[in-house]
């Protein structure tokens, strides 16, 4: 009887650790995708840097050295050339900025998502966003607003298809109490432009990283036509 006992409680120990040994690997690979979408981002702004800015700024200061030299025969239209070639500079810079650490993040949320937002109106006219994102929203870490902006940026990524199709996305902010919650709802024309399969693992990954950064909830349901994600903090 004692021997079954101390079988029965190895058998316990060997399971629990077995349980624990999967879910540690999950979270592990959940947060190996997070970091691998964060730092390929960043390689992709690093290469648009050394592509794009510098090759900008090298032209508007060879400009301005051509200008120095020979003042006298600058037209009115190399003058507009000038400044164009340096407001598209300022803007690609300011973009950048925002990639980097987005607009209004340490202010307002709310704010933040809707610039988030209107970048993907701008480069998908076929969208078609309804909101229900409150004006003022309460104190909230740089950090974990960050993370809630980076999710749904993830989540827009994963589940939108690179397709111009006529697709509804339905995006709600709002606070329980002490509890932070957003609902995003995409609702697609027919099922065949349902994500596919494999994008699916990577919606689990997305809602085990966020549940790990934040210590909050994070789960997707998905139907015929839609998927609805939420997530608590």
């Amino acid at each position: 009887m004692k021997l079954y006992g101390q079988i029965t409680l190895v058998t316990i120990y060997v399971l629990t650790l077995i349980m624990y040994l999967k879910t540690y690997y999950r979270t592990q690979q959940a947060l190996q995708w997070w970091s691998y979408r964060q730092s390929l981002k960043l390689f992709l702004e690093a290469s648009k840097i050394h592509e794009g800015l510098l090759q900008e700024s090298f032209t508007i200061r060879r400009s301005l050295d051509l200008l120095a030299q020979d003042n006298l025969n600058l037209t009115i239209n190399k003058v507009q050339e000038y400044l164009k070639q340096a407001d598209n500079f300022h803007h690609a810079l300011v973009q950048l900025s925002d990639r980097l650490f987005p607009t209004y993040i340490q202010d307002s949320l709310p704010l933040a998502i809707e610039c988030l937002l209107e970048q993907w109106l701008t480069s998908n006219s076929h969208l078609c966003f309804h909101f229900d994102i409150p004006p003022y929203w309460r104190y909230e870490q740089a950090e974990r607003s960050l993370i809630v902006l980076k999710s749904l940026e993830e989540l827009l990524i994963l589940t939108l298809p690179n397709i111009s199709v006529p697709i509804s996305i339905f995006i709600s902010l709002k606070q329980q109490k002490n509890i932070g919650q957003l609902m995003v709802k995409i609702t697609y024309p027919e099922p065949s432009t349902i994500i596919f399969s494999s994008y699916l693992r990577e919606l689990e990954y997305l809602c085990k990283s966020f549940r790990f950064l934040t210590s909050g909830k994070c789960f997707y349901r998905k139907d015929d036509l839609s998927i609805t994600c939420h997530f608590y903090w």
